[in-house]
């Protein structure tokens, strides 16, 4: 458990992408989607996707209230970097009650941490302009552009990113 400096006692948890928190929040961030984007992301999935070794999936909780969400999963079919062997940031979101506080790169640093952990050698993601400050939050975390790739590729609204692991070559 973590304390934040400017907060309550912060916590992130390893659960399945199937717990009620998990999916609480999944719909929060559907629902600003809708409102940035006007429709939910129908990006396709499966649930085993966020599973060990293959993904995982995390929500972070202050003072016991589950406020954020960051996932990845095993993305072999993206090649970035100089390296298949990738993972996909998923369903990075803070509630708006808890934002402002670092939580975000916090999540991020802990998704990068594992994947590295099972080998992955880059992360990436998919992101859009609509989101100018997720857009500032990889950039700032030293995630650069890279080709857009996933379920909205030929959107002109895409946005993708990437970034080599530490410990990895290339």
């Amino acid at each position: 458990m973590d304390t934040a400096a400017d907060g309550p006692a912060e916590e992130i948890r390893r659960v399945p992408i199937t717990h009620p928190d998990a999916l609480r929040l999944v719909e929060e961030v559907q629902a600003e989607y809708v409102v940035r984007y006007g429709g939910r992301d129908d990006t396709p999935y499966d649930v085993a996707e966020f599973e060990q070794p293959r993904g995982a999936f995390f929500v972070a909780y202050r003072a016991g209230v589950p406020v954020a969400t960051a996932a990845w999963r095993r993305r072999d079919d993206v090649e970035a970097l100089g390296t298949r062997v990738t993972a996909e940031v998923k369903r990075m979101y803070v509630a708006p009650s808890a934002r402002g506080h670092g939580l975000a790169r916090r999540l991020l640093a802990r998704l990068e941490v594992t994947a590295a952990a099972v080998g992955c050698e880059a992360m990436v993601l998919e992101t859009g302009t609509a989101q100018p400050e997720a857009m500032a939050l990889y950039e700032s975390s030293g995630y650069a552009r890279i080709d857009n790739f996933g379920h909205y590729r030929d959107s002109p609204r895409n946005r993708c990113y990437g970034k080599r692991l530490p410990g990895t070559s290339g």
